[in-house]
């Protein structure tokens, strides 16, 4: 079930709960105030060696210059933010102007509970209303479950960067998968 929250997010209601007050997720727009959180989760992915080539979470000034500020998100149970996504794009050509690459990270404390997918769909949701008809994804092969999620939301697998940067010194191939939206430059 899902219920508009206000202007800014969604509250997403897992159906079959006992408790649906403790399965409650809400999607609000991230803001400043979210850092801490956000780099906390961030900083989980950095260490399992296998989300991001990063190996410490940048600055909040830093990260903001590099995330699109009208597609980036959190999830919030109860109190706490569990995930957090984002959109970021390169300067690019102008005929690139409607592509952008996905950062998605959930807290270890909140795997296996759909908050991945609650967070990619309201990412999707906004890329469109924002004009951007492709979304890119790269990650480490060993990231299965990130691979498996982005499949889920017709992300498909392009191939494979080869040997594209080093991670603690050790060459590592990326996945590189695409989303082609079905509403956004289809003319």
């Amino acid at each position: 079930m899902v219920q508009l929250k206000e202007d800014f997010g969604y509250i997403f209601k897992q159906q079959g709960e006992e408790h649906m007050d403790k399965q409650q997720i809400l999607i609000e727009r991230m803001k400043k105030e979210d850092w801490q959180s956000v780099r906390e989760i961030y900083l989980e992915g950095i260490q399992t060696g296998n989300a991001t080539f990063d190996t410490v979470p940048p600055a909040w000034s830093e990260w903001d210059k590099g995330h699109l500020t009208n597609c980036r998100f959190i999830a919030r149970r109860g109190d706490r933010i569990v995930g957090w996504v984002a959109l970021s794009q390169s300067p690019r050509k102008d005929a690139y102007r409607g592509v952008a690459e996905v950062s998605i990270y959930v807290s270890k404390k909140a795997a296996g509970m759909g908050v991945g997918s609650i967070l990619l769909n309201k990412l999707i949701e906004a890329s469109e209303v924002h004009g951007f008809w492709t979304l890119e994804a790269l990650i480490f092969p060993e990231n299965v479950a990130s691979i498996k999620l982005h499949k889920r939301f017709d992300f498909e697998v392009i191939g494979s960067r080869k040997r594209i940067g080093k991670l603690n010194g050790t060459w590592r191939d990326v996945v590189l998968l695409e989303r082609r939206s079905k509403i956004v430059g289809v003319d």
